[in-house]
């Protein structure tokens, strides 16, 4: 080699034949059952309880409606509604919903009878590839609900004061719920709509 490098070979040593049949033994998960209702239906499971209410929903109950997206609740593709408020359900293990009412997107309406936010959705194009919108619907229709009951918002100068159906308190509102493909101007409409103005 050139300028007189040298190079140093090492050997590793053989691993010990037991050792490497030995594999550790994985604790068991631990098990716990849980019952709730979801979209007016009551559900027994056992699950793990690391179970996420997200893989409860999309694996054990096959409503794979509500969507995993980043699973860190940054992207609200799962969000669900829980008694009333809108949560995401990759934050939230199965067994904390014991007794709770769950509404899905499958929950909100069929195809042959659609939930206003929906329809609403299907007229301004609110979505484009549509992998959020299960999500951004279950928000815009809790969304309104929360308004409604005078929840303050963040925008709000006054919080003595009802909330607004205002353009910027709707997307203040949806801010958890992201979409990547760029459908805000048309959700913000299909919720103007639902809630009874134009912003």
């Amino acid at each position: 080699m050139s300028g007189g490098a040298t190079v140093v070979l090492t050997t590793v040593p053989p691993l010990d034949a037991e050792a490497a049949q030995t594999t550790p033994v994985q604790p068991k998960p631990s098990m716990m059952p849980v019952a709730f209702e979801v979209n007016g239906r009551g559900h027994e499971l056992e699950v793990d309880t690391r179970t996420t209410l997200l893989d409860a929903l999309r694996e054990h109950l096959k409503l794979t409606g509500t969507k995993k997206g980043c699973d860190h609740g940054q992207c609200g593709a799962c969000t669900v509604i829980v008694n009333g408020q809108r949560i995401n359900s990759c934050l939230s293990l199965a067994v904390q919903h014991a007794g709770d009412k769950v509404t899905t997107i499958e929950g909100l309406g069929t195809p042959d009878r659609l939930h206003p936010m929906q329809a609403a959705f299907i007229k301004h194009d609110g979505y484009q590839c549509g992998y959020c919108t299960p999500g951004q619907i279950c928000s815009a229709v809790a969304m309104l609900d929360e308004i409604r009951a005078g929840v303050p918002s963040h925008v709000q100068a006054d919080l003595t004061a009802r909330p607004a159906m205002s353009n910027i308190e709707l997307r203040e509102r949806m801010s958890g719920n992201i979409c990547r493909c760029g459908a805000y101007s048309n959700i913000a409409e299909a919720m103007a709509e639902v809630a009874g103005r134009r912003t």
